[in-house]
């Protein structure tokens, strides 16, 4: 840094100092608020009272997009409480096992416009004669992928869409650990052919209860085979 640059700086802090310390300057001296011109990239040289329009004019922007986001997100959030709180009931009364998996893939993939619904196992020791069921062994992508997690939303590798759904046309997914008293019974994975659809940074308040109920339920259709 030069001697001119130096002086720039000390000069900027100066000034910038004095103005935190007299708040009342520009009141006692308004004649200079006129004078004052900004450089604009857009725009050119505006005068403050234009660049405070602008800035403000930005923050409603901004808060208005939040507001959006904040609104499609709610809605969403409706949309899904009401279809899970179908599902739901239906599971309920679901007579076997065959049947309640059909439900889940139903609603996840026509309801919810999804890609894919799987059920991956862990115990192997028995055979269920359904299209959502993971056959190929996943318990690595259970331990990679989930872990100590009860969620895994984001992109997975090649060879672990192939295992979980015959496919490597996937974009996003979320796995969800299906658990009963601690006992790990395996796990729900839904794909979807976004790849932004599932990201890190997505809301559990609603998968929190549909993992604890489909649990629960499963173990009841799983009893009733003698599992």
């Amino acid at each position: 840094m030069n001697v001119n640059e130096e002086t720039q700086l000390l000069n900027d802090e100066l000034i910038a100092t004095y103005l935190q310390d007299n708040p009342d300057f520009f009141a006692r001296n308004p004649q200079l608020l006129a004078s004052i011109r900004f450089s604009d990239n857009k725009r050119g040289v505006v005068s403050l009272v234009e660049r405070q329009q602008q800035i403000q004019r930005q923050k409603i922007h901004a808060l208005e997009e939040e507001i959006t986001q904040l609104l499609t997100v709610a809605n969403y959030n409706e949309q899904l409480f009401t279809v899970y709180n179908d599902l739901y009931l239906s599971l309920i009364e679901s007579p076997d096992l065959s049947d309640f998996l059909s439900k889940l893939q139903l609603t996840t993939t026509q309801l919810l416009n999804l890609a894919g619904f799987k059920l991956y196992l862990t115990n192997k020791d028995f055979e269920i004669g359904h299209p959502t069921i993971v056959k190929t062994d996943c318990s690595e992508i259970l331990e990679n992928r989930l872990g100590d997690k009860e969620y895994y939303f984001g992109r997975i590798q090649k060879s672990e869409q192939e295992s979980l759904f015959a496919s490597t046309d996937v974009g996003s997914v979320v796995l969800v650990k299906l658990t009963e008293r601690e006992k790990v019974l395996g796990f729900i994975a839904i794909s979807s052919q976004d790849a932004e659809h599932f990201h890190p940074t997505m809301d559990t308040l609603l998968l929190n209860q549909f993992r604890t109920l489909i649990a629960k339920l499963l173990i009841q259709q799983l009893l009733k085979v003698g599992l």
